[in-house]
């Protein structure tokens, strides 16, 4: 049954009743929905959309997210933390292993 109408369809014959229905978004459909616009569901964290915290409370705030790190900034760290020593880092990273 489901099939025999587009996502759009069943939004247009479902939406704004009282069906506990919500169709599935893309990113750029979330961000532009003007449900999650209204409530400020995402925000623009480093030049990238990121979602808000939730749930929000009236007297007690919340953070924003924090600017995702630029792939491989952590790695050393990382690998250290997993027992790895300088001088096989170094071999990894000469080697092309790591990016």
């Amino acid at each position: 049954i489901f099939a025999t109408k587009t996502r759009d369809e069943w939004d247009a014959l479902m939406g704004g009743t009282d069906v506990c229905f919500a169709p599935v978004l893309s990113m750029t459909e979330a961000l532009n929905h003007p449900h999650n616009v209204a409530r400020g569901t995402f925000a623009d964290i480093g030049g990238a959309p990121q979602p808000m915290p939730a749930p929000r409370y009236s007297v007690t705030s919340t953070a924003p997210p924090a600017s995702a790190l630029a792939a491989g900034a952590d790695t050393d760290v990382l690998l250290a933390e997993l027992g790895y020593d300088t001088a096989r880092i170094d071999a990894l990273r000469a080697s092309g292993a790591l990016g």
